[in-house]
């Protein structure tokens, strides 16, 4: 199987990485649109911060091509919220993946939600083994609203969608490869799908 992480300068690379080589799988870290094409499975990672990430994708013209493959796609992060309409952080438009936008935690909770936090109303093969309100660790300042694309929500402040589903396009607001052996069995889920 052909693997690959989409290089856009965003962090976070190694751990995802090491991840796969535990199932057996080496990720290949490319901004090469043939060599993404080509793939049976893309990852689309993020850590960082939303206006700077589309930038880099802009300039390499990975945000036209992400929209528009036809395998498996996982949005880890920043990734998925890319993924999404809009993100209020930087004011950014996204690839318009999912329909939904991204907003900012208020001051009345500690931001960003750093740590473990459990997710529920699991409904996709993403998460086949998956227990409800598995734990999976997360740092994010900012999050998807509920929406029809959800797939698993988490509760911080106010319930949001911390999985998103459409088509062929999966989105993960948690860190898998940082989630023990729950998250490390949400991406064997993806390599099977």
């Amino acid at each position: 199987m052909k693997l690959t992480l989409v290089n856009y300068g965003a962090g976070n690379i190694k751990s995802i990485q090491f991840a796969f080589q535990r199932l057996g799988f080496e990720a290949v870290l490319t901004n090469n649109p043939e060599e993404i094409v080509a793939s049976d499975k893309v990852i689309f990672p993020g850590v960082g911060e939303a206006r700077n990430a589309m930038t880099k994708l802009k300039q390499s013209g990975l945000d036209q091509l992400i929209p528009t493959l036809k395998q498996p796609v996982l949005g880890i992060c920043l990734g998925m919220q890319l993924m999404c309409n809009h993100t209020e952080e930087g004011n950014t438009p996204g690839l318009g993946i999912f329909d939904v936008n991204v907003k900012r935690f208020s001051n009345k909770v500690k931001v960003p939600q750093m740590g473990w936090n459990t997710i529920s109303n699991l409904k996709s093969d993403l998460f086949k083994g998956i227990k409800e309100k598995e734990y999976m660790y997360l740092v994010h300042s900012y999050y998807a609203e509920q929406c029809d694309e959800s797939i698993a929500t988490s509760d911080y402040e106010l319930e949001y969608a911390s999985a998103l589903e459409n088509d062929n396009f999966f989105g993960v607001q948690f860190h898998p490869e940082k989630s023990s052996k729950a998250g490390e069995q949400i991406l064997k889920n993806f390599l099977e799908l």
